[in-house]
């Protein structure tokens, strides 16, 4: 079963007797046998994927920290529940849009109902004593179906991830979950598909390693136009135009959650190198994990440089939100073999928030946690440096970031759109004033500091 994930096809679905290295290119023996391989390989699924499934922990804790305390309570809800739902509903249709009989050059895969395991594998657990022809019949494919399915699911939780922090303390909980039911099911999918799944941008040679565009641009442009459709947090620009600072409640959480975030993102970019049965595989997964690492620091440097020249003090949130930045860009090209240009890449990533945090509030654009900043602007950028720094053709790579903005701004426009005109997508004023926490779920985070005591 040859499909495009991570626009690598042959890493992870070739074991035994040869495979594309993805240093050189050229074919190599593998280093171990093709049983060995697929158990490593299933391994590496499995372990990486949980990684990814810790950033949902990472963007829990960071928008906890980033909002005020009277919403502590709805963040954390939507953040556990979008993670159920984005894998309910990639388990439903998702992944089957995304991977499932996307033809070479297509659109979308099957819209046939529900993932499952592969038939080989099926008559390879029912079998009381598996035969040689059964067991070689998995093993050929490379790797574990289901561990490939998990790697692929906990991707869908990051991009709806990104959404939930930019349009916080002020939309209600349903719609918000019943846009990440059609993120998950749809919008995503069918936009991976065109990579990943092996369609049209595959065929032109768009490149986006771990989703730089696929993943954080998608969130990003979500969470654009969430955030205009849904307005500004009340209070948040006065009448002159006027910017009103509204501070999150707990650095150290937001701290914590960028630190859970950076360690989940190995998971992320090494698990997308997608083999690890053989040396090269190995090699070259290092490399992916030493440029995450360079990218994120250079990002947090250069985010502090930048605040100190332009502030005059150093920002922590914007120390934060450079590690991300460098970590979103990254992400499209960790595989490249010079580690100061992943630094650079990040570096810039840094810069980039820094400039596009303070530029959305001038277009009075409310972004909570600055995740449309870090996510679709970094995202950009990354992508387009796999063009610049990398193997990928920079007219080829804007085609991709046009053609996948273009699809997700007007079908997330439509959806928002949609649940505005029928279940409302903003609490009422007095809940806002409030707090969502009351509001929603009618519970505190923080009860012994009582009602009423925070500004709006």
């Amino acid at each position: 079963m040859l499909i495009y994930k991570k626009f690598k096809p042959t890493a992870s679905a070739i074991a035994g007797a040869g495979f594309i290295t993805a240093l050189s290119g050229s074919e190599v023996a593998a280093a171990v046998d093709g049983e060995v391989a697929y158990i490593l390989n299933t391994f590496s699924f499995l372990v990486h994927g949980f990684l990814v499934m810790l950033m949902a922990a990472g963007f829990a804790m960071l928008e906890s920290g980033l909002v005020r305390s009277k919403n502590t309570t709805t963040i954390c809800l939507k953040n556990i529940a979008l993670y159920a739902i984005a894998g309910l509903m990639f388990y439903l249709v998702g992944y089957n849009i995304m991977y499932v009989g996307v033809p070479e050059g297509g659109y979308f895969g099957t819209l046939s109902l529900f993932y499952n395991l592969s038939d080989a594998e099926v008559a390879l657990l029912a079998a009381e004593e598996a035969t040689a022809e059964q067991v070689k019949a998995v093993v050929d494919n490379g790797y574990s179906v289901a561990s490939d399915w998990f790697f692929q699911m906990v991707f869908v939780a990051t991009a709806a991830s990104v959404v939930s922090g930019t349009v916080a303390e002020r939309i209600k909980v349903w719609p918000f979950l019943l846009f990440v039911v059609v993120l998950s099911a749809i919008i995503y999918p069918v936009q991976a598909s065109w990579v990943w799944g092996g369609g049209w941008l595959a065929a032109m040679g768009f490149s986006d390693f771990a989703g730089s565009t696929l993943v954080h641009s998608v969130g990003g442009w979500c969470a654009l136009t969430g955030a205009i459709i849904l307005g500004p947090r009340k209070g948040k620009y006065t009448a002159d135009g006027r910017v009103n600072p509204l501070p999150g409640a707990n650095m150290p959480l937001a701290t914590l959650g960028t630190f859970i975030l950076w360690f989940g993102w190995f998971g992320f970019n090494g698990g997308s190198q997608l083999a690890l049965g053989s040396a090269a595989d190995a090699t070259a997964m290092a490399i992916v994990y030493v440029n995450t690492n360079m990218g994120a620091a250079a990002g947090v440097v250069a985010a502090m440089i930048v605040t100190q020249l332009m502030y005059k003090k150093i920002d922590l949130t914007m120390a934060l939100n450079g590690a991300l930045a460098g970590l979103v860009a990254i992400t499209a090209g960790p595989d490249l073999q010079n580690h100061l240009m992943t630094a650079i890449i990040g570096a810039i990533g840094g810069v980039l928030v820094v400039i596009a945090v303070p530029l959305f509030d001038k277009l009075k654009i409310d972004d909570v946690v600055g995740a449309i900043s870090v996510h679709l602007v970094a995202g950009i950028w990354g992508t387009l440096a796999v063009g610049i720094f990398g193997s990928g053709s920079i007219v080829t790579q804007v085609t991709g970031i046009v053609a996948i903005g273009a699809f997700v701004v007007i079908s997330s426009t439509i959806t928002w759109f949609v649940l505005k005109a029928t279940v409302g997508i903003r609490v009422d004023e007095e809940d806002e004033v409030m707090g969502l926490d009351m509001a929603e779920c009618g519970m505190e985070a923080y009860p012994e500091f009582g009602r009423g005591t925070q500004t709006m």
